[in-house]
This record gives structure tokens, sequence and C-alpha cells, in this order.
């Protein structure tokens, strides 16, 4: 197919749907960070930059991929919602798609629009298409899936005026995989955000939490993971980088127009490329085992179901898991490449003493490792720190 893509970030819906054999003719981004990749990664594709002054898409566009600004409805964000000045952007999709019809519409968000305002969000936006006449459906997918050790869950969305949706995002489940039961400190690296301490941990074993455009101190930051061997470090970049699927470096030329930790929020805001190139897959080659799913007709109350669809026969809810499929990877402590910097003393002081205060239950153990660590921290000079993370990882 032949795509425009919106709001287009740093190309991770369009690098996907390329490596299946989908084509973009148009990109359209705002932010000089994010443009700077797209214009040095992509440089034979047309970049628009305001989506406001984009008067129509390219003629023969086939499929929109648009992952909208999420700053208004996430809980990293400000939780204003819909009518947010970043996320209700998304009218502006809207906009094109009434003056010129597409065949195929590709949505990406965060879960939290599912229950933000007892889901309006996703009441407008389901609405809107229903009014253009499209079938759509939706279901939160796990970039973990994918053998990325990244526990990163978001809602993928599309919409067709020719197809059943349900045959390209429903066609495949393999279930929630197995979560270990007995300890695994000590055994496999954990993630976690240090920035949090008092409402969450964001606690993922052999794995990172959710990679943030924001965080609660205001900044894009990286989560830190325990190491095996009680080390606690945060990830380079440029593993980051591949924990969302693209190649390392690939936000290096951000550094050309803005600060380089900027590339963290590039990062963090980015769509997972696995998960594109999944969809566009299934697009090439869908399946009607996807109109097959066990569901119950949509009695929304508070917030709406992991999955759902409307063909053109009434709103319904199905019962899938985020895993449309299971490829294992390694473990996170020998998938590392580069060598990630140890957690600083300040930075593990001020999450021990929001941990003191709050009433969340912490992981066996867990916190006697991030004492540990700070005092090794406090004691060692900076040449030392660095020699003890390059050992642990290899």
């Amino acid at each position: 197919m032949r795509v425009a893509g919106l709001f287009a970030g740093i190309g991770g819906l369009e690098l996907g749907l390329a490596k299946a054999g989908h084509e973009a003719s148009l990109l359209c981004e705002i932010e000089p960070g994010a443009r700077a990749v797209l214009q040095t990664r992509l440089p034979e594709v047309r970049l628009h930059d305001d989506i406001c002054s984009l008067p129509a898409l390219p003629a023969g566009t086939e499929l929109v991929a648009a992952g909208f600004p999420c700053q208004d409805l996430s809980q990293a964000g400000k939780t204003v919602g819909i009518e947010g000045t970043r996320s209700g952007l998304v009218g502006e999709v809207f906009r094109l798609l009434r003056g010129q019809p597409i065949p195929w519409v590709l949505l990406e968000n965060v879960p939290f629009m599912l229950q933000l305002a007892r889901g309006r969000a996703m009441d407008v936006i389901v609405s809107e298409f229903e009014r253009l006449g499209y079938r759509w459906a939706y279901r939160v997918v796990n970039s973990r899936a994918f053998g990325l050790p990244q526990r990163r869950e978001r809602v993928i969305f599309l919409a067709s005026l020719e197809g059943d949706p349900r045959e390209v995002l429903f066609a495949d489940d393999e279930g929630e995989p197995e979560v270990p039961h007995e300890p695994v400190l000590g055994r496999l690296a954990c993630g976690f955000y240090w920035t949090e301490g008092i409402r969450g941990l964001g606690w993922a074993v052999d794995a990172v939490p959710t990679l943030k455009g924001g965080s609660t101190i205001g900044i894009p930051s990286p989560p830190a993971i325990v190491l095996p061997d009680g080390m606690v470090v945060t990830p380079n970049i440029r593993d980051a980088e591949r924990m969302q699927g693209f190649d390392p470096s690939w936000t290096e030329p951000t550094s050309t127009v803005t600060r380089a930790s900027h590339r963290w929020k590039l990062v963090g805001n980015a769509v997972t490329v696995e998960v594109a190139q999944w969809v566009g897959n299934r697009l090439r080659d869908p399946s009607p085992v996807g109109r097959e799913v066990d569901h119950c007709p949509l009695r929304r109350t508070n917030a709406w179901p992991k999955a759902a669809w409307n063909v053109g026969e009434g709103r319904f809810g199905a019962n899938l898991s985020a895993f449309p499929v299971q490829h294992k990877g390694v473990p996170l402590h020998e998938w590392l490449q580069f060598e990630p910097a140890p957690l600083s003393a300040k930075a593990t002081a001020g999450f021990l003493s929001r941990a003191a205060v709050s009433s969340l239950r912490f992981p066996a153990g867990f916190l006697d490792i991030l004492e540990k660590h700070l005092r090794r921290m406090e004691r060692a000079p900076s040449t030392t720190r660095r020699n003890v993370v390059q050992l642990s990882v290899g």
C-alpha cells in the first residue's frame, strides 16, 4: 500500500510498514528533533511539517498511519483528554479523511485512553469513523510479544472502507506468557522506574517497563535495571532504540538541532517497529480466522475492553490477549549491547527515600540491593564505577 504517515515521530510506524512491503509517500511531523531524524533516515520521502497546514493527502494514498500525540491521554502526561491541544489533533486526521476518503487508517496510542474520562477519547474516535462509513477494530498489543525486552502496551486501531479490520488485528493470538513465580533477583535482570517509588514501581521481570517520553520528575528519563550481579544501571540510549526496534543510533541526528538527551523523549514517544511490521504483514495477508474470536455485545461502563470492533452490525468486545505472537528473546542482561550507566547515588537515594514513605509492596530483597548499590556508589570513584558496569554486562 501507499502510506501517508501523520504525526510520524521518528518513523516507527512507517519503518515497520516498509519492512512489510508498504511504501510511504508522505511523512508529516512538526517537532524539530524528530524531523532531523526523518530527514536523515528516510530522505527519499516527502516531509511536511504542520498537519494543520496540510491541504490534502497524496493522490493514490491507500493507508493513513497516525500515531497521534498521546500527551493528553497518558498517565505520564496531563490526562486532560481527547479535547487537549495535543491529542485533539486527531481531528486533523478526520478533516483530511472527510475531504479525501482513504481505504485504510491505522492509529496508535496509549491504553490509558481506554479508561480516561470513562473512555471518552475512544468514543469520540470510533463515533467519527462510524459517521464516515468505516468499519473498525482495535486491540492492545504488547511489544514483548516480538522478543523485545520492553513491557509496552499500546492500542492499535485499524479502520477500513473496503476490508474487515478483524482479519488483520485479530488473526493471531498466542495468549499471555507464563509469569515466573520463583524469586528472580540474582537470576534475571529486572527493570523499574527510579523516578517513581510512591505511586508505582513499573516492575518488569527480564525487561524494562515502558520507555516514556516524560516522567513524574518532568523530564524524559531511562528506567533502571537491577542486573543479576546486583549492579543497578540505566540502559544506553542505543539499547533503548533497539528496544523500540530501531537500529542503534537511529535518533543521533536530533543532536544537530537540540540537546542529546532529547533522544530519550523521541524514543519514548515512538511506535515499536516490530508491532507496525506485524500489522503490515497481516494487511498483506489477512485471515478470516480474525472474524471468529470470542466476543459479546459491548456494554461499556467505566472503560473500553482490551479489544473491540464494529463492522456494521454494532459494537462488540473481543476476548484477546496483548500477545498476537510470542517471539522468544534472550535474557535482558545478555541482550544489552552497549555500556549502561550506573544509577547515581543521588537518584538511588531519592528512590529509597520515596520508598520509605510509600505503601507499595516491593519484591523481596529489592530494597536491600538498592541500599548496597547506594553504599557502593558513595564509596567508589567515577573510574571504578565505570569499570564495574563494564564487567557486569561483559
